[in-house]
């Protein structure tokens, strides 16, 4: 079991509940297949560098989870399949990145709870 990690950004037109329904669909996915969810975030809707399919703006989330390498390109095969997805990215993380992202958990949750 590897520690990933994947920010997907969802189209903006979206509704709010589309959205919703769209990161059940893949957080689900991730957990059917054995995944341990770590840390998931909901970064808001933001506005992209550059435009993608005419979008200027999109809703951005990030999963944190462990899973089995052979597992991954079945996952972004997911993403591609689905047409509210603009961009993904899933990267491996390192003892060094597992670290740091932990850290980074532990400063949200004492900004949460103050």
């Amino acid at each position: 079991m590897n520690h990933y990690e994947t920010v997907f950004i969802l189209n903006p037109v979206l509704s709010d509940d589309q959205v919703k329904e769209a990161v059940k669909k893949f957080e689900d996915y991730l957990l059917n297949k054995g995944a341990k969810m770590i840390w998931k975030e909901d970064w808001g809707l933001k506005k992209l560098a550059y435009t993608i399919q005419k979008k200027k703006s999109g809703f951005y989330h990030l999963f944190e989870y462990e899973l089995d390498g052979q597992l991954i390109a079945p996952f972004e095969l997911e993403f591609r399949r689905d047409d509210s997805v603009l961009r993904y990215l899933t990267v491996r993380l390192d003892k060094h990145a597992a670290a740091w992202a932990e850290l980074r958990r532990g400063k949200i949750k004492e900004k949460q709870s103050n």
